[in-house]
């Protein structure tokens, strides 16, 4: 049976990671946008799909079967990378365990941090949102041993951990100590180079209209 995917979302961060997984995974999906500045997340439609109002939201749709639904970026980053015939996820199993284990440093260690960080930004709590940033930033600063003899952040393929890893990276660019990270800097422009992850970045983009467009740049 022939599977059908659509990804709902916005330019956030989750939502590029789980773009990007499937541009690299060579999985055609219709992308759908969720206009975020209008509450279209908190909508009927939308909590239908994801109860938790959040995006992204992968639904696969095939003949003969109720459709199948994941609302984690990670999850739908795994999901593609099992689809897409190892070319984000190894097989054998050393090399396996090294991608997650780079994955699950950038998404709990690195990207937790930074949403516990973007929650605060409109409190009075500015000195806890210094610190968690300030650990957000040294902690990514030591992903330059990953890229020091390998060409990608989990060996010499491409693989899920460079996608968190660079959607990540691209958000704090000019945070980052750049003359303190050369090989992070060259993993970074490799990255910008690669046909799929550009079209992951700018998916969501070329589906806006002026309107939406205007909102979410408030």
């Amino acid at each position: 049976m022939n599977s059908t995917f659509e990804l709902y979302g916005a330019p956030t961060g989750n939502c590029l990671r789980a773009a990007i997984a499937l541009e690299e995974a060579d999985l055609p999906y219709t992308p759908k946008l969720v206009d975020l500045a209008s509450f279209e997340h908190q909508g009927a439609d939308h909590l239908a799909l994801n109860p938790l109002g959040k995006v992204p939201v992968l639904v696969e749709r095939e003949d003969g079967r109720e459709p199948f639904v994941l609302t984690q970026s990670t999850a739908i980053m795994l999901y593609a990378a099992g689809k897409g015939a190892g070319r984000l996820l190894p097989d054998y199993e050393p090399h396996r365990a090294i991608v997650l284990e780079r994955l699950f440093f950038f998404v709990t260690d690195v990207i937790a941090v930074n949403h516990a960080a973007f929650s605060l930004r409109d409190s009075n709590a500015q000195e806890a949102q210094k610190i968690l940033m300030d650990r957000m930033l040294a902690t990514l600063e030591t992903a330059e041993r990953y890229v020091a003899r390998d060409e990608f952040i989990a060996g010499a393929a491409f693989s899920l951990a460079d996608i968190a890893a660079y959607t990540i990276t691209r958000s704090v660019m000019s945070d980052l100590p750049w003359s303190k990270l050369p090989n992070l800097r060259r993993w970074v422009e490799a990255i910008d180079r690669r046909p799929a992850v550009r079209r992951g970045l700018e998916v969501f983009e070329r589906i806006y209209d002026p309107e939406v467009v205007s909102r979410l740049a408030m």
